[in-house]
């Protein structure tokens, strides 16, 4: 990682209930592997806000990234992030959430459908019709992109992940080009970055989220705007994939990805 500066905008400290590391520890590993940038975006479920603690684990999170975030000044560039799932099922308690904090940057995503479990803790898609739902979480990618109170709009396709682990093969996102070219749009039209998540390299499916398909198509369609995130759960694997991200960046026509400050757009070259 020494030879290229690496920026990840899409991590998970101790404070997610999937996360493994501290702040500080994650800070520490991430500086000896020369990151030049890092957020740490902690998850918060908001329609399980309060079920699962995540009032508290947030501010928890908050104060340990300051911590961090203070302790490494100078060295390495430490964001304040969250990733806000579902934010627009309960929009009056995200943008609670949002303001009670001064983030660096925030991320959208969607993780479960509505009363539904998280895709990530299916065990089978019995009974399931696939297509109906990933249509249904592709019109709530719409809806969250009109509610619109993120900067990053991350892995939109989520589901493909655990859809392979459980089913075996790779759902193909062209029989949703329709409802994949609004949320492209919308993103262009927002202003929304689009996230490569370098995530799914660690699952079977072993492909970042989306493919470079859909990023020049988003291109194509006005988006200017890419974020890069591993998706870390693991200080080690804090810019895990990101040169790869940065490849497909590039091969899709980007010159470069964004990084914040308090929600302020910059701009990182990659060329």
């Amino acid at each position: 990682m020494n030879d290229i500066k690496i920026i990840d905008l899409h991590t998970h400290t101790d404070n997610s209930p999937d996360g493994n590391h501290s702040a500080m520890y994650m800070a520490e590993i991430a500086e000896a592997n020369g990151i030049e940038c890092v957020a740490f975006t902690d998850h918060c479920e908001v329609d399980y806000f309060y079920k699962d603690e995540y009032d508290r684990r947030t501010l928890q999170s908050y104060f340990e990234i300051s911590k961090a975030k203070v302790a490494f000044e100078g060295r390495m560039d430490i964001l304040r992030g969250i990733e806000l799932a579902q934010p627009h099922y309960i929009p009056e308690l995200a943008e609670k959430i949002i303001t009670a904090q001064n983030y660096d940057v925030v991320i959208g995503s969607i993780h479960n459908l509505r009363e539904r479990e998280d895709f990530y803790y299916m065990k089978s898609f019995d009974g399931i019709n696939i297509e109906d739902m990933m249509n249904e979480y592709f019109d709530e990618l719409i809806n969250m992109l009109q509610w619109g109170n993120f900067d990053i709009l991350a892995h939109i396709t989520y589901p493909f992940r655990y859809i392979f682990n459980i089913c075996g093969y790779i759902e193909d996102i062209n029989k949703y080009s329709k409802k994949v070219d609004e949320i492209l749009k919308l993103c262009a039209e927002k202003g929304k970055a689009l996230e490569i998540n370098m995530g799914g390299l660690k699952y079977p499916i072993n492909k970042p989220s989306p493919d470079i398909d859909t990023i020049k198509r988003y291109k194509e369609l006005g988006g200017q705007l890419i974020s890069v995130g591993s998706d870390s759960h693991y200080a080690e694997r804090i810019g895990f994939g990101i040169p790869l991200a940065y490849e497909i960046a590039r091969e899709a026509g980007f010159k470069s990805v964004v990084r914040f400050k308090e929600r302020k757009l910059l701009e990182f070259p990659i060329v």
